[in-house]
């Protein structure tokens, strides 16, 4: 006898991921519902074929109230989430309560995010990773393409690891970019895309650098992983970067075929790494 599947909220943010997800959920027959984040969900991915509602970001206690009348049990947070407006802040009553609660003490993005999944499971409801969803976005440990990184690309990713794992424990940035052993920037409030472009106007004569990026040291597995796609690739290429070095297990790989088929024909390495071993 067949069991059946657990009906899945899915919080969703920017980007393609959470369109993948409904396809996944649609496809396999698992039932769904979605709250998608005005000015961050891409409307494109949402018609009449979908299960969903729209909400601002400061209105989770009305998501909250959605999802408990969709009998949601485990609920999926995925997606880019871009600083609010005012007006997109402005909370209900729910919303003005968990952030009273939270006070300013967790004011980081990981302090917020794990609160929300306490709030989340407080009324029943089991959040989880999109990994555990769909596990064939995870990237996978070694070289993932015929190219691969030099001596000199070594020593900068080794470097960026370390750099990487200082800032993750500080909650600033899961990204930094590293060439010839000098760290050309690290990933604040603008994200992986506008560090990659930012570099390029730092880069030095001679060989290229590469982006290291890995998930903080004390980051929930369900929330916010480190994820790579086209768009990583191609900005990394056009700011003459040799190659990407990310967190084997602990990331996503959105579109995998089609990113590697890119960095083949760019010349470029994707290479998956336990970060543990690239430290002395």
């Amino acid at each position: 006898m067949e069991i059946p599947q657990k009906k899945l909220g899915i919080i969703a943010g920017g980007g393609i991921i959470p369109k993948l997800l409904i396809d996944s959920c649609k496809n396999s027959g698992r039932p769904y519902f979605v709250l998608a984040i005005e000015g961050n969900a891409d409307r494109a991915y949402f018609d009449k074929s979908v299960n969903y509602q729209w909400i601002r970001i400061g209105q989770a206690g009305t998501g909250f109230k959605r999802f408990l009348e969709e009998k949601v049990e485990e609920v999926v947070m995925i997606g880019t989430i871009h600083r609010p407006t005012f007006a997109e802040l402005v909370p209900d009553l729910r919303t003005t309560a968990f952030f009273a609660k939270l006070g300013l003490k967790s004011i980081g993005d990981d302090g917020i995010l794990r609160a929300l999944v306490k709030e989340i499971e407080s009324e029943n409801m089991r959040v989880v990773g999109v990994h555990e969803v769909m596990p064939e976005l995870l990237v996978k440990e070694g070289n993932l393409t015929s190219h691969k990184p030099s001596k000199q690309t070594k020593a900068d990713i080794a470097r960026g690891v370390e750099v990487a794992l200082t800032l993750g424990k500080l909650d600033v940035g899961q990204s930094v970019v590293v060439q010839q052993g000098l760290v050309l920037g690290v990933e604040g409030i603008e994200g992986t895309d506008e560090l990659i472009k930012r570099c390029q106007n730092y880069r030095r004569k001679g060989e290229g650098g590469v982006l290291v990026k890995l998930r903080k040291p004390q980051q929930d597995m369900r929330i916010d992983l480190p994820t790579i796609g086209l768009q990583t690739l191609e900005n990394a290429h056009k700011s003459g970067l040799q190659g990407l070095a990310v967190h084997a297990g602990n990331a996503l790989i959105v579109d995998e075929p089609a990113v590697l088929k890119l960095a083949e024909k760019y010349k470029m390495f994707v290479i998956g790494i336990d970060p543990k071993e690239w430290l002395e």
